[in-house]
């Protein structure tokens, strides 16, 4: 049985007192979790002060994105080393935003990807099809491409810090949500992708989380599936009680 994992991305929201807020409400109401890993990506610049409320807690901290080279001169981008040094143990990488918005290609992904892995942060891997290409029944082969593409050069060692998260790019931010089977489809083909890359073993404990729109009404439904095993959650995450709601469907 994979343990569940709840992960919350803040994306570009909050200012600095309301993200200490959310971090002290999580801090306090997660205490008691012990059925559920759980993890919040506030932007960079508020990264250290919710690193410094939730320390020694059971909610870690992540990056929204980070860099593939070290310390150096790359003006605008955050390392792995300034991450890891103020307390980050988690970066989402691939994010549906980066690549559609911000053009990142899979090659991009794949070297941060490498650096943060080889830097000692564990990795949240998106991705998803936009709606254009689901309805072109093109969702496997572009979540294949992605797979492939981003995770090349990796071992099925390092997926032990690794976790896949399934974005229906349609389904960010739009209200519109899969349907628990929707998303179970692609789910299990991601878990055959892995036992196809890294053998049965792996892909038997990697845990692949759904990030399109999880919400505390339609979380149980969603992580009932066999192949769902956790959330990177948007909006819902924004408020302790609605993304505790979401947490408590993990048992």
């Amino acid at each position: 049985m994979r343990r569940p994992f709840i992960a919350g991305n803040w994306k570009m929201n909050l200012n600095r007192a309301e993200a200490v807020a959310l971090a002290e409400a999580l801090k306090e109401k997660a205490a008691g979790v012990d059925y559920a890993d759980i993890a919040v990506c506030p932007p960079f610049v508020y990264l250290d002060a919710v690193a410094g409320v939730l320390k020694g807690s059971n909610v870690k901290v992540g990056a929204q994105d980070c860099y593939f080279a070290g310390n150096g001169a790359f003006t605008g981008e955050v390392s792995v080393e300034m991450l890891k040094d103020i307390g980050c143990e988690y970066v989402i990488l691939g994010h549906s935003e980066r690549r559609h918005i911000l053009g990142e290609s899979n090659e991009l992904t794949n070297k941060k990807l490498l650096a943060a892995l080889a830097g000692g942060l564990k990795v949240i891997l998106c991705v998803g099809e936009m709606l254009s290409e689901r309805e072109a029944n093109q969702t496997d082969d572009i979540n294949a491409e992605q797979f492939f593409g981003s995770l090349a050069g990796v071992t099925a060692e390092q997926m032990k810090d690794v976790t896949i998260a399934y974005e229906p790019v349609w389904a960010i931010g739009t209200g519109k949500t899969a349907s628990p089977e929707q998303a179970e489809e692609v789910h299990a083909f991601l878990r055959k992708l892995l036992e196809y890359r890294f053998g049965k073993e792996t892909a038997d404990t990697v845990r692949i989380q759904y990030g399109g729109s999880m919400k505390p009404a339609n979380a149980k439904d969603l992580l009932g599936q066999a192949d769902i095993d956790g959330g990177l959650i948007g909006g819902a995450a924004l408020q302790a009680d609605s993304f505790m709601g979401i947490i408590e469907c993990g048992k």
